[in-house]
């Protein structure tokens, strides 16, 4: 078990910061918890801390918007996703952090902006059409993906979802489903791969007890953000968290 008091000061407010992510403004922000344990730890042993803890967050999601989520779009998303799982898995070992975070925060930095543009010309976005399935599915391999590589599904799920217009409260219970999901797919092949060795395992106990103060938090305000200030925050923290993968995998590719 990690015994270094410098990880545990960043495993606490990136979990609790995940956990009011999950439960109150769908999974994106979680991208953080990754990078931020990374300064303390690899990537990849932050990586297989993070599954357990985020595996009982899940059932607290399920359980909180078992009646909120759009399952017509999870019926295409969902097997999508399982694919950019398996992916993740063949091609584990092959892969330069650096180069899929620069992906992913590229893909989330172009998407807000995209949007932003479309916002100045707000009458011709009000009539553009939001992605069709054939992009739901190439996001949702996408998220999949990243969500094996680093927990970084977010962005890519967002870029499919935001547009879609969904109820705030829909939006986030469809990226609850969709990532429960997704983090119980990845649990065998983590083991097989050695992230879930009992090391890591004891540490994702230790920290256990932050997963229902981060979602309850997360549950509290999204009862109380207004549906525009919603959906600006997410965009807000797609951003943030785009610029800052993009500085990583920069900075990686350089090193």
């Amino acid at each position: 078990m990690i015994a270094d008091p410098w990880f545990y000061c960043l495993a606490i407010p990136a979990l609790l910061f995940v956990g009011v992510s999950k439960g109150g403004l769908g999974a994106g922000a979680g991208i953080l918890s990754v990078p931020l344990l990374s300064l303390a730890i690899p990537p990849t042993q932050a990586a297989g801390i993070m599954l357990p803890v985020l595996c009982v967050m899940d059932l607290i999601g399920l359980w909180s918007y078992r009646a909120s989520h759009d399952g017509a779009k999870l019926v295409f998303l969902l097997p999508a996703a399982l694919i950019g799982i398996a992916l993740g898995t063949i091609t584990f070992g092959w892969l330069s952090e650096a180069g899929i975070r620069l992906v992913i925060g590229a893909i989330a930095v172009l998407f807000v902006l995209r949007h932003a543009a479309g916002m100045l010309g707000r009458d011709h976005a009000r009539h553009r059409p939001p992605p069709g399935r054939p992009a739901g599915i190439f996001w949702s391999a996408m998220a999949g993906y990243t969500s094996f590589v680093a927990h970084a599904g977010g962005p890519p799920l967002s870029v499919y979802l935001l547009p879609q217009n969904l109820h705030k409260t829909v939006f986030v219970g469809t990226t609850v489903v969709f990532f429960a999901v997704v983090n119980y797919a990845k649990l065998a092949p983590y083991w097989w791969l050695g992230q879930l060795v009992p090391g890591n395992l004891a540490t994702s106990l230790v920290l256990l007890p932050l997963a229902p103060i981060g979602m309850g938090l997360g549950f509290w305000l999204h009862r109380r953000i207004d549906p525009v200030m919603f959906f600006r925050i997410c965009h807000g923290l797609l951003l943030v968290t785009g610029v800052k993968l993009v500085w990583d995998g920069l900075r990686g590719l350089a090193a």
